[in-house]
Order: C-alpha cells, then sequence, then structure tokens
C-alpha cells in the first residue's frame, strides 16, 4: 500500500522525550497480556530492573488486534537475565537475546540496544560490533538506554513501551500518531536504516499489508534503488521472511507489493524473470489463484504447506526448461523433468534455502502431475495411495481452474475422472480403470498371418 499524498509533517523521532500516555489515555492493560509475559515483567521488576512490554505487543493492542507475540524490552543484560530466570536460554550472535521458555510458550527479552558511536569500549569491540561495507549491521551488542533503544527501533509503531510499574505507555517516535494516521515510518534516515537491514524493506511491505497501513512518502522513496542489497542477505533468513511473507493470509497483497518495489525477484528470480518477458502463458493467472487459495485456507484456520506454494511457482518455469531440453538433447521425459527440475531448483536455492523436508514434497507434486495422466492397471491405485495424493490432485485441479479460464480444456476429462475415482467404492473403481482402457484406441498391431512352409509333395512312383 504506497502512499500517494504527501507525507505527515509528524517527525519520526521526538526530540522532547516520550510522549507518555497515562493509564486512562490509552486501551493497553494486563488483561491483554499473555500471563507467562506478566510473570517476567514482573520479575525482572522484583530484580530491581526496569521491563517493558515493547514493539508488536503494544501496537496490536492500540489497533484493537489481539497480540501473538509478546516482545520484552529491559535494561538487564542477557546474563543477568539468565540469572533470574531458570528456563532462559540466551541465542543469537547477530542480536544477543533470551528466551525464556514456558513449555510451548517463549517470551523473547532483549537488552536495551545503545548507538554505534564509535566512542563506547563496547562499540570499537568487534565482538559486540560489527558492520558490513554496505552499512549492514552483522553484529549488534551495543547495550543503551531506553531512548537510544528507541531510536534503534525500526518503525515509529514500534518504539511503544508500555510499563506494568504504572501502566503507562511511553511513545518515543509520535508512534501512535502514526496508528491513527495508519502510517509505516521508519525511525530515522530510511537509506541508512535500510542499509543497516535491508530486510526492513520486506518489513514495511509486510506491516502495510498486515495492519493495512500505508507506506509513507519518505519510508517508500529509496526501496527500489537500495533492493540490490537483498542480495547480501543469507538465503536461510530470505526463506523465514518467505513464510512470514507468504504464510500469513495476504499472500497476494505482499505479492503484488513485492512486484511494485521491484523486491520480488530477489525471492524467486526465474519466476520474476518470466513474469517481465511474459515467456509463460498462464503463469500470472497461475500464482495469483495459487495466492489467493493460500490466504483462503489461512484465514479460515486450514493446515497448508510452504511445498505447495513452492511447486506453484515453480511449475511453469520447470515445463519450460524441460521444453528447452527436448529441442536440444535426447534425453527420456523422465530424465528431462529430473534435469530441468534439478537445474531450476538450484538456481532457487540461490536466493531462499528451501528445507530438504520441503524439497521432497515439492518433487512429489510435481511428479504426481504424470503419474496422474497413467491410470490403466494398478497405476491408478499407486497414484490414488501416494501420501503426497491429496497435495497433487489439488494441484491438478489449480492447472485445470486457471488453464480451462483461458480456453484451454485439455486437463478437463482428466480431473473429472480423478474426483469421481475418490468417491466410488472399490467395485466402481475398477469398472472405471477398465472402461478408461476400453475407451483408448488401440496400440496393439493385428499380428500377421505365418506363411506356411510349403507341403513336401514328393512325386509319387
Amino acid at each position: 500500500m504506497h502512499e500517494q499524498k504527501s507525507a505527515s509533517s509528524v517527525p519520526a523521532k521526538r526530540s522532547d522525550g516520550p510522549q507518555i500516555l497515562s493509564r486512562d489515555k490509552h486501551p493497553v492493560s494486563r488483561q491483554h497480556i499473555s500471563s507467562n509475559a506478566l510473570k517476567v515483567l514482573y520479575r525482572l521488576n522484583k530484580g530491581g530492573f526496569d521491563a517493558y512490554l515493547v514493539g508488536g505487543g503494544v501496537r496490536d493492542i492500540m489497533l484493537g488486534l489481539a497480540p501473538k507475540d509478546f516482545d520484552i524490552a529491559t535494561n538487564a543484560t542477557p546474563e543477568q537475565i539468565k540469572a533470574l530466570f531458570r528456563n532462559c536460554r540466551l541465542i543469537g550472535r547477530r542480536f544477543r537475546l533470551a528466551h525464556i521458555v514456558f513449555g510451548r510458550d517463549i517470551i523473547e527479552v532483549a537488552t536495551f540496544r545503545g548507538h554505534h558511536d564509535g566512542n563506547s569500549p563496547q562499540a570499537s569491540c568487534a565482538k559486540t560490533s560489527k558492520q558490513s561495507e554496505h552499512g549492514m549491521l552483522l553484529r549488534d551488542n551495543i547495550y543503551g538506554s531506553i531512548e537510544e533503544d528507541a531510536e534503534r527501533r525500526d518503525f515509529t509503531i514500534n518504539a511503544l513501551y508500555y510499563s506494568v510499574a504504572n501502566f503507562n505507555v511511553y511513545d518515543f517516535a509520535n508512534g501512535v500518531e502514526d496508528i491513527k494516521q495508519r502510517k509505516i515510518r521508519l525511525i530515522g534516515d530510511p537509506e541508512t536504516r535500510y542499509r543497516e537491514d535491508p530486510v526492513r524493506m520486506l518489513r514495511a511491505i509486510r506491516f502495510a499489508t498486515k495492519l493495512d497501513m500505508t507506506i509513507s512518502k519518505e519510508t517508500a522513496a529509496p526501496i527500489i534503488a537500495l533492493a540490490p542489497l537483498l542480495d547480501n542477505i543469507p538465503p536461510a533468513r530470505l526463506f523465514e521472511e518467505f513464510l512470514k511473507l507468504f504464510l500469513s493470509g495476504k499472500a497476494l497483497e505482499n505479492f503484488h507489493m513485492l512486484r511494485q518495489y521491484e523486491l520480488f525477484r530477489y525471492f524467486f528470480p526465474v519466476v520474476d524473470e518470466a513474469l517481465e518477458q511474459q515467456s509463460l502463458l498462464y503463469l500470472p493467472a497461475f500464482l495469483e489463484q495459487a495466492f489467493n487459495n493460500t490466504d483462503e485456507r489461512i484465514n479460515n484456520d486450514k493446515r497448508v504447506t510452504p511445498a505447495f506454494l513452492f511447486a506453484a511457482l515453480l511449475w511453469y518455469p520447470i515445463q519450460q526448461q524441460i521444453k528447452v531440453l527436448k529441442q536440444t538433447s535426447s534425453l527420456t521425459p523422465q530424465d528431462a523433468f529430473f534435469t530441468a527440475y534439478g537445474e531450476v531448483m538450484a538456481r532457487q536455492q540461490q536466493s531462499i534455502a528451501i528445507p530438504k523436508r520441503f524439497q521432497t514434497v515439492i518433487k512429489d507434486i510435481l511428479i504426481l502431475q504424470e503419474r496422474l495422466t497413467r491410470r490403466d492397471g494398478k497405476r491408478a491405485y499407486r497414484a490414488f495411495e501416494h501420501p503426497k495424493f491429496r497435495a497433487g490432485y489439488d494441484f491438478l485441479l489449480l492447472r485445470h481452474q486457471v488453464e480451462s479460464a483461458q480456453g484451454n480444456n485439455d486437463l478437463a476429462e482428466l480431473t473429472d475422472w480423478w474426483t469421481e475415482f475418490q468417491q466410488r467404492n472399490y467395485e466402481t473403481q475398477q469398472q472405471m480403470i477398465k472402461s478408461l482402457a476400453r475407451s483408448k484406441p488401440s496400440t496393439r498391431r493385428t499380428p500377421r498371418k505365418r506363411r506356411r512352409s510349403p507341403r513336401n509333395n514328393k512325386p509319387q512312383h
């Protein structure tokens, strides 16, 4: 959601200290906060430390939403936090964090971050702070005050702190005003902040679609120019960002915004090239429908797997590569598929590190597209009993839905057959397989009559 009108004149940093909202001036209360988060806040306070609910938890309550995460910021160091909680584990090299574990619930606690001014003993130590040649923070364990921590946060709407000690909300960057105006605005100079962490460009888009907000003009302005910085993000981290963008119920909106800001190519370069060149007829509509279906399932609390979306994104590029291989080599259809799959996936893995558990499912879904066409004898049952049959069948339905909408009904008979096959009993299924065999034109040659050898008609004497 790109802002078309001029940006608000509200500065992204307050020079007169935080705006303090007393208990009667905001909707945040302890009843909105999980019991485990409250335990952590109270114990840190009891231990003599300042502790605040911060970021998304406060923001979502201010927006009238139910928060999913409860992050805490404190002036206690990670080691001091660990000393207070037996159920604490310290994680991260880039950002040292404390995770307080309550069974499956994890409360993340971060020490207030400080500035990288190079004057403090911490800032001059490579073990605590390190930046790349592009300005990206590779390590950030400089600790500071709550004011410095607020300035180090990415967006104004995330620089809100709630205290259970006095029930106040502290707004350090006019975040409350931006919530009212429904604006996504970076704190500080946008180009510097994007260089520190290029993933902030993706976060701006994700927050805009998730919260139904607009990206402010100055925050949006550098994105296209700085998009190549995403090349420096590790593929494993981009996989995590893919999950947040495409498996949160806003896949279709995020897809359009990523394309708008020229960021999608850093997730799926092969797919983006095909979209730019308009070289694959069905690809745009196929992706739209796949993203839309995924959003519907997630918003209806149905299970989804990233593998299905990866299969949808790569299906037509793989088919295109198969055609190229058939024209330039004498590979069998099976070898052509595996070669094309390997080539496309190898390039894809350079952008997003897809875990092997998902790669296996992707391959199964794609292989089933060919196996579902072979229904004679016992082949139909072998396909039907495949562990990923349902995903393969759903993928076939999606292909038929998109291609038939553009006048290609080649998959109509196949999808109808498999739809009926699943609903019938064993005897009827047997009849369906036999009928299919009878309906096919015979490919068997009529046997030639063997010429009899002439009888031995010797002259009789």
